[in-house]
């Protein structure tokens, strides 16, 4: 049993205003500290942002001896060391990144009782030198943090939590704390039970995070919306998760190519990259970090403005974890997602190849991520819902509130909803119970001889939907007409306030489901509103417009070009839509590039900063996407082998291309301002006239329509391809 110092109940206060700045303890710490000094086993679920590290940081200064914090990232026992050591606390961790110098170290300080706290790996608890010299140790504790990483019903499991117990015994009998911010009852159970810790001090803080604000976004042009809603954040921390490390990089890069600073943090780069950039990033030389759910963990940077998920997580309890890095100072935190549909096919086909049980229950966690998607109800409501708390009203603070989805009232339908949950027995599930009220003659409806039921087929009186009551029963569960069994995963169970309804309902406003299909095609409908020009009027400055034809005209003139050499059409559009004042916004216009630019651009950019200038407008750059620089690998290739003189028969062949596709891909090139010599395979398909004849209709046409030209040549011999060619050669040659 762990000694306490003499007075320690006293002085906590002093010491917590004396090493961390603080006056006055938070919610439950104070009772949870003395939990722990008193030697009792202690489990604390509390959210992100609300103080969990200090319930044990505190207990270890005060105490004689070292506590073991057992921590699953390298990146948060940095985070955590690097502070307390500027707080003046001997505090150190032990992991692989230690040289065997810095190891002794570490285990000299710990046997000779200096160092406070010790945070270790679980993987590093196995190794038996671990061990040993622990068991030499004045341990007063042992700390397990994102203890929710035990359970197999959590967002994060990782087999080496679950033998924690065991190795904490072969250590001595010492008390244990156990924090997470995430655990839903069922996982709250698991940790207990896996610990032995039936018995512990419970402390449950409400995951309210009143300050935060939700809002779910259709994934369409998320590049486009991302890069708008952080122009629109300047100057603000933020953090961007991405699923996937090569995302993760992208989206980056397409944040520096935009003037914004990031960085990415994600477990492929090596430590030094990672731990710089984590430091980059707390000591406010970025404003914004994209990251793979690996990066935030225990990570104290309280001013983070906005979190947002350019992927659908794997989980709520990873979403809620991951959004919890928001305004933890309590002020402005902003949670944003962009959803589709598709993301969440990708997450399925990554469990696939799971083990059968963990494949299950991972699919049960992205059922609850659709849901909670797709549900018109209060973000907030269905949040803490889903972690076993009930709030009595909607928020008002999340974007289903705010913007909330057409309202319906139901009565006769909640009766027979909840009926079905009593005449199945409450056993079964939601889906089960859709299937008994539509009668769809799903072989288990039957097997259970539930089509024998007074409600079967029921629900069809008022929809025929499955989906309709899939949502309606699970928005009821969530204002509490029903409640999640802990110990068998899904099946819904009749609360009391269900049962009273039953005897005496009323009319309940419930919400329609989002259709994230058709938000999609609206909300592309007004993107390209926003960047075309329709017959209501055109999105681009008609004046200026004007200007830049006459000037493209004049510049054509002197050139000797047709006009389309110069610009084409929906380039001046898209420059009198957007204003572009410098090389670097000019050469980000469609159908422009750094080549045209250098070539033709400087009266173009004369003439828009002046226009600029003498009307006193404001540009619009915050909503001027520039995009990174992706040349393909095919794209690359193509270069190479033209560059070498390669048949264009033989490329195609090589990539497994039609000579169709391989002809875009190289239209592709061109067009984006990358000039081509490809006389040495047009001078086999065509002789020195015709080539001329075709060069000489480019030089004088209008346009370079192919129809157009086709049309023109209609008597002749010549192919599209023919055409297409030569289209190549004369833009390469005139253009770029």
């Amino acid at each position: 049993m762990m000694q306490v110092d003499q007075k320690v109940h006293v002085t906590l206060k002093e010491r917590l205003k004396e090493i961390f700045g603080f006056s006055q303890f938070r919610g439950d710490q104070e009772a949870i500290i003395h939990s722990i000094l008193a030697g009792r086993n202690t489990f604390v679920i509390m959210p992100t942002g609300a103080g969990k590290s200090l319930c044990y940081q505190l207990p270890a200064i005060v105490s004689e001896g070292t506590a073991i914090v057992i921590s699953p990232l390298i990146a948060l026992m940095k985070n955590q060391v690097d502070q307390l050591n500027a707080f003046g606390i001997n505090a150190q961790f032990l992991n692989s990144t230690l040289s065997k110098a810095e190891m002794n170290k570490v285990k000299k300080d710990t046997l000779s009782g200096s160092l406070k706290l010790l945070y270790i790996a679980p993987e590093s608890l196995t190794k038996e030198e671990n061990l040993d010299f622990l068991k030499k140790a004045n341990i007063s504790f042992v700390a397990i943090d994102e203890a929710h990483c035990i359970s197999e019903w959590g967002h994060d499991f990782r087999p080496e939590y679950r033998k924690i117990r065991g190795i904490v015994d072969n250590i001595g009998d010492l008390p244990v704390i156990a924090l997470t911010a995430t655990a839903t009852p069922k996982v709250q159970q698991d940790i207990q039970k896996n610990l032995q810790m039936e018995e512990a001090d419970l402390y449950k803080t409400s995951f309210n995070r009143k300050n935060l604000y939700y809002e779910i976004k259709p994934k369409v042009d998320a590049k486009k919306q991302l890069i708008k809603y952080i122009k629109q954040n300047k100057g603000k921390s933020g953090i961007v998760y991405c699923l996937s490390r090569k995302t993760v990089e992208e989206i980056a890069e397409l944040l520096n190519v935009n003037d914004v600073k990031a960085l990415p943090y994600h477990a492929g780069l090596d430590p030094q990259t990672r731990m710089s950039n984590q430091d980059a990033f707390l000591n406010e030389d970025v404003d914004v970090i994209c990251a793979t759910i690996a990066f935030g963990m225990g990570i104290d940077k309280p001013d983070v403005r906005f979190v947002i998920h350019y992927d659908a997580p794997k989980s709520l309890e990873g979403y809620y974890q991951e959004t919890g890095r928001a305004g933890r100072d309590g002020l402005e935190g902003n949670c944003v997602m962009f959803y589709s549909y598709d993301d969440i096919v990708k997450l399925e086909k990554f469990n696939k190849d799971k083990p059968v049980t963990e494949r299950d229950n991972a699919k049960h966690l992205l059922t609850e991520m659709v849901s909670y998607a797709n549900l018109g109800l209060c973000r907030r409501r269905q949040l803490l819902g889903y972690f076993g708390e009930y709030l009595d009203k909607d928020c008002g603070f999340c974007d289903n509130c705010v913007k909330p989805t057409e309202k319906f009232k139901a009565q006769h339908e909640v009766v027979l909803a909840l009926q079905t949950v009593l005449q199945t027995d409450q056993r079964f599930d939601v889906n089960h119970l859709a299937d008994v009220l539509t009668a769809t003659g799903n072989q288990y409806v039957t097997s259970y001889e539930h089509d024998r039921l007074a409600v079967y087929g029921k629900g069809r009186e008022f929809n025929e939907d499955c989906g309709f009551w899939c949502s309606l029963i699970k928005q009821i569960t969530i204002l509490g007409y029903l409640e999640k069994d802990v110990d068998n995963y899904g099946i819904l169970r009749l609360t009391q306030r269900g049962m009273n309804y039953i005897e005496d309902p009323y009319p309940i406003s419930l919400s329609k489901d989002h259709n994230y299909d058709q938000q999609e095609v609206d909300q592309k409908e007004e993107e390209d509103k926003d960047s075309a020009p329709s017959s209501g009027g055109a999105a681009y400055d008609e004046e200026l417009l004007g200007l830049l034809k006459a000037l493209r005209k004049k510049v054509a003139k002197e050139k000797n070009l047709p006009p389309y050499v110069i610009f084409q059409d929906p380039s001046l559009e898209e420059m009198a839509t957007t204003y572009p004042t410098t090389r670097e916004e000019m050469a980000q216009i469609n159908g422009v590039g750094m080549g045209k630019v250098q070539k033709f651009g400087r009266p173009f950019i004369d003439l828009i900063t002046k226009y600029v200038e003498d009307n006193e407008i404001e540009t619009a750059k915050d909503v001027v996407i520039k995009s990174t620089v992706n040349k393909s690998k095919v794209k690359i290739y193509i270069i190479q082998q033209i560059d070498r003189k390669v048949d264009l028969d033989e490329i195609a062949e090589s990539k497994s291309l039609t000579m169709e596709d391989l002809m875009e891909e190289i239209e592709h090139i061109c067009y984006s301002g990358t000039r081509l010599n490809l006389d040495y395979y047009i001078n086999q398909v065509m002789d020195e006239d015709r080539q001329d004849e075709i060069f000489d209709y480019f030089m004088r046409a209008e346009t370079d329509n192919i129809a157009v030209a086709m049309r023109e040549f209609g008597g002749d011999d010549f192919t599209e391809q023919d055409l297409r060619l030569m289209r190549i050669k004369f833009l390469s040659e005139v253009a770029n």
